[in-house]
């Protein structure tokens, strides 16, 4: 018997494995075992599948944001946080490595692009609204720096870069910003 659930979990399995381009509506109804025109039925279109599988990325696979920035730790140990937490969840499966909404705004489908940017957009707003609180000078480039380091974790994951050299790249990039707010401090005692 279909069930819609498992149907989307088995193809964000695929998705993130292969990338959106890679995945043809016959590798889906393949993995899901049913027929093209139940496809349709069920999904409207491999995009349409696939912005069911990003919110259900969003609850059950993506980074907790949320959680991660707490307002009563320094902005620099959250945001380092945050990459660590990256590397771990980007290498956590060899054979899904990466993150699905950064490799997602890399895809041609227009329809798929654009949902994958609306989650990251979204990702972006949570880490310059954090940043910005306490370090309002900060907050456009200090979001610009994550969203570039993250990118590069899921794209080294994504070419076989285990969690230890996931972590090295993140605390590496975590000096940057311990660095960039105490400069920042100093530059506020002037």
């Amino acid at each position: 018997m279909f069930d819609p659930d498992e149907a989307v979990a088995t193809a964000q399995r695929l998705f993130h494995s292969r990338g959106y381009d890679a995945v043809s509506i016959a590798h889906l109804t393949q993995a899901i075992g049913i027929n093209p025109p139940s496809f349709y039925v069920a999904f409207g279109s491999k995009a349409e599948l696939y912005s069911r599988i990003l919110d259900r990325y969003a609850g059950t696979g993506a980074i907790p944001l949320l959680d991660l920035l707490n307002a009563d730790r320094p902005v620099a140990e959250c945001l380092v946080a945050v990459l660590e937490v990256a590397a771990q969840y980007y290498a956590a499966d060899p054979d899904a490595a990466g993150c699905l909404v950064f490799e997602g705004v890399r895809c041609t489908d227009p329809e798929a692009r654009e949902a994958a940017g609306t989650f990251l957009a979204a990702a972006e707003r949570a880490i310059h609204r954090f940043v910005a609180a306490r370090h309002p000078d900060q907050a456009e480039r200090v979001t610009d720096y994550m969203n570039t380091v993250m990118a590069g974790l899921s794209a080294s994951a994504r070419n076989g870069h285990n969690f230890d050299r996931l972590l090295a790249t993140a605390r590496l990039a975590g000096v940057g910003l311990e660095q960039t707010f105490a400069l920042n401090r100093q530059g506020r005692k002037k």
